[in-house]
């Protein structure tokens, strides 16, 4: 006999007793049923007999350890600098850590490992890495000095879009958020490498940081806060006539530095949610990306790349950006890592649409956009280095 029997026995004893004598049954009977109930669902609940929807909620799986932490970002770093990139590197073996080694494997032609069923990925588990060249990157973390130039793109940032529209540049939130991004990585992560430094970050500080190639902003286009506050938003200049698109300096000045290349396309999974770049039929790059949601999908089919943007402004328009509509109330939002679109606007042959960086990196892969297809700011710049206007790109 099971240990909960005796206690389910006794339980069904009281309840007949109440049964049997009608009078205290008919005087009790709600309290009683009340009472009974609640008794017998603990004892099951507590004794393991009641499916565990019945249940509380389990605890959150515990914080890996020092070592496992290490080895997955030793991982994602790897994938990372190939160019197969992980999205943000959080010392996890997360979702896109395993599609971006799945498809770093595709491209060299490797056999592929089935990855964890739909969720399990949640629980770290890590794949097979035999045969790649762990070792070969070095450290996988290192200590990082703050300079005056991580702060120089730090300041206020209001909430409110018409708040935003009156600055002359969209900063970094704190210092968190630019060293972050910088390296690629999560906050969290940053913070179990550098405990209680985060939220007081200075110039000099040291800090340890993830051995990836930092991404620079000035790097991106170097300009001064509010020097581009005057240019047209990137995403208003499709509604000119194909004959003053055409000429814009900044397209003149692609055209002049042109070369001929190799045929490069861009393939977009929407059911993946990743982008891959191919030269031929090879495939040589692969980023995580946020596509459009039910409201405004991202447009399926073939496209061309058209102009590429650094550093753009942003014409808000809450009409366009949920129902593909543009009406007279907007913003202009200026420039800056934390601009609606990021660093970089990639133009598409599609009014408004584009692909574009973010300014919230946390949400790639994992929140609709607004029919644009959205990578996190050092993924974009990379993207636009493989690319220039004419190239295809498929969304599918």
């Amino acid at each position: 006999m099971s240990p909960l029997e005796p206690r389910v026995c006794e339980l069904a004893e009281v309840y007949r007793y109440f049964q049997n004598d009608r009078t205290v049954f008919n005087q009790r009977s709600n309290c009683v049923k009340v009472i009974l109930r609640f008794a017998i669902i603990a004892v099951l609940i507590s004794s393991g007999v009641l499916p565990a929807t019945a249940r509380r909620k389990p605890a959150r799986e515990p914080t890996p350890n020092k070592a496992h932490i290490e080895a997955a970002t030793r991982l994602q770093i790897f994938l990372d600098r190939n160019n197969f990139s992980p999205g943000k590197l959080d010392g996890r073996y997360n979702e896109f850590t395993w599609k971006a080694l799945a498809l770093y494997r595709e491209s060299r032609g490797e056999q592929l490992q089935i990855p964890p069923p739909q969720g399990k990925t949640k629980s770290d588990i890590a794949p097979d890495v035999t045969g790649l060249n762990l070792d070969g990157i070095g450290p996988v973390f290192i200590s990082y000095t703050v300079t005056d130039a991580d702060l120089a793109s730090v300041g206020p940032l209001p909430s409110s879009v018409s708040a935003q529209a009156k600055l002359k540049f969209l900063p970094y939130r704190d210092a968190a958020d630019a060293i972050a991004e910088k390296f690629h990585s999560d906050v969290h992560l940053l913070e179990q490498l550098n405990p209680g430094k985060m939220k007081t970050i200075k110039a000099g500080d040291q800090l340890t940081v993830p051995n990836v190639e930092p991404f620079e902003l000035a790097s991106v286009k170097e300009i001064k806060p509010g020097s581009d506050r005057n240019r047209q938003p990137a995403n208003d200049i499709e509604y000119q006539s194909d004959a003053q698109s055409e000429s814009t300096d900044e397209n003149k000045q692609m055209k002049k530095g042109e070369a001929a290349s190799a045929p490069v396309a861009i393939k977009i999974d929407s059911k993946t949610n990743m982008l891959g770049v191919f030269e031929g039929d090879k495939l040589v790059a692969t980023y995580p990306v946020t596509i459009g949601s039910a409201h405004t999908a991202s447009p399926i089919g073939e496209w061309k790349v058209s102009r590429i943007t650094k550093m753009p402004t942003f014409r808000w328009d809450k009409e366009m950006l949920q129902h593909g509509r543009r009406s007279g109330n907007f913003h202009l939002l200026p420039p800056g890592p934390r601009n609606p679109v990021g660093v970089m606007w990639i133009a598409l042959n599609k009014k408004g649409i584009g692909i574009h960086g973010t300014n919230s990196p946390d949400s790639i892969g994992r929140a609709a956009s607004h029919g644009c297809i959205r990578l996190a700011n050092w993924n974009v710049v990379r993207l636009a280095t493989k690319i220039k206007p004419g190239d295809n790109v498929s969304i599918h």
